[in-house]
């Protein structure tokens, strides 16, 4: 049992980790309750202070934004952090979000992103208790983590306290994928997990703190809301989507896998209404054809822009990925690199090794070794998190 210095009791379960992937369990989404649903359990340390949330479209409580829950209840509300897509989450990964205002309520907003990722002790000027939530989909490179990581750091360095209302992860049901190694930290993995690491984002948090993971050791005055009637191994669709390019169940599924694209010549599909549920190249075999357009609101122009790319449509992969033994698929980037590289068409960009956490994935890949071959190269870290995550367990 936890006892975090706010008076809020957390049971840690520590259960033995029968497997890397559960068997799932079907329920509906609404037998879970989240954290921010539970008010009277924050809404009291909320009370005659001034709040600054971390929030975007993802943060509601039903149908009504967080902040508008918040405000109605005259908790006061001085700060707003928004993430990567912006607080109403319409930006395109990468786009440069503006600090400006709610037009809703007038609460300032601050992003946290581009140069600005970590709030300032400017940013944190006269709060007192800093609220987190977000949705994540428990991918290491999704970088809803890292923003909370350094906003645990900021409140750290700052003696701030801060409560994260816990969510469900859609991908908490295996863990897969290589462990990051230190020198390859960056704003797409800071820390030594997995690419799937099988946790909440409380249960995330707490491993932070736990394993000391936050600059010169430090830890935050953290409590987590946590969830009721979870467990890792449910089945659920998220009532919102987390950001523009992970629109619904079946992206959230294959984006673990897709995303290594990312580092490479090849499409996802951003720019399409199937964002990373395809991939494709111009000089790519495939049945499946598809052009990316820029999307009309955003800045970025997204990749292979205005070209017809051939590749493969992926969505019935998805649609049976639980039913089979869910686990990153390295074939289509494997397959995807032979191909063109009999054309002499350069693969990787500098882009890959901080997506993968080493740089042995693109050497594995050049040197033409099997998925299988490779997978077996992450036995060892794999064993090793999965005894330090059985540390921070809320759930089953």
């Amino acid at each position: 049992m936890l006892r975090l210095k706010t008076g809020i009791l957390i049971l840690i379960i520590t259960l033995p980790f029968l497997s890397i992937a559960q068997k799932p369990v079907w329920v509906p989404f609404k037998r879970i309750t989240t954290g921010d649903e539970q008010t009277r359990l924050y809404f009291p340390m909320l009370r005659h202070k001034n709040v600054a949330v971390v929030a975007n479209q993802s943060s509601v409580i039903g149908k009504t934004h967080l902040i508008d829950t918040l405000v109605s209840d005259h908790i006061h509300v001085v700060r707003i952090f928004s993430p990567e897509h912006g607080f109403r989450g319409k930006a395109a990964a990468g786009e440069l979000i503006q600090n400006g205002k709610d037009i809703k309520t007038g609460i300032p907003i601050v992003s946290l992103y581009g140069k600005h990722k970590k709030p300032t002790s400017a940013d944190l000027r006269g709060v007192d208790v800093v609220v987190f939530d977000l949705q994540d989909v428990g991918v290491r490179f999704y970088t809803y983590i890292s923003t909370l990581s350094l906003v645990m750091e900021a409140c750290a360095e700052n003696h701030i306290p801060l409560i994260l209302l816990d969510r469900p992860n859609p991908n908490a049901f295996y863990i897969d994928g290589p462990v990051l190694q230190k020198q390859f930290s960056s704003f797409v993995g800071m820390y030594p997990v997995p690419v799937v690491y099988g946790m909440t984002i409380g249960e995330y948090a707490l491993m932070v703190n736990g394993e000391k993971w936050l600059k010169d050791n430090q830890s935050c005055l953290l409590t987590v809301i946590r969830l009721k009637n979870y467990r890792h191994n449910m089945v659920f669709q998220l009532p919102v989507k987390p950001s523009p390019n992970l629109p619904n169940w079946q992206s959230v599924y294959l984006y673990p896998s897709l995303c290594f694209f990312e580092g490479t010549v090849v499409s996802v599909g951003r720019g399409t209404p199937v964002p990373f549920q395809v991939y494709g190249h111009p000089d790519l075999k495939g049945s499946f054809v598809f052009t990316p357009k820029t999307i009309t609101g955003t800045s970025i122009v997204p990749k292979l822009a205005d070209k017809e790319c051939f590749g493969e449509s992926l969505t019935p992969y998805a649609e049976k990925f639980r039913k089979n033994k869910p686990e990153l698929n390295l074939n289509w980037l494997i397959n995807a690199y032979r191909e063109l590289s009999e054309k002499k068409i350069p693969f990787f960009n500098n882009y890959f090794d901080l997506l993968a956490g080493n740089e042995n994935l693109k050497k594995q890949i050049e040197k033409g070794l099997s998925e299988k071959e490779i997978r077996k190269s992450w036995e060892k870290n794999l064993k090793a998190f999965e005894q330090t995550r059985k540390k921070y367990l809320l759930y089953h």
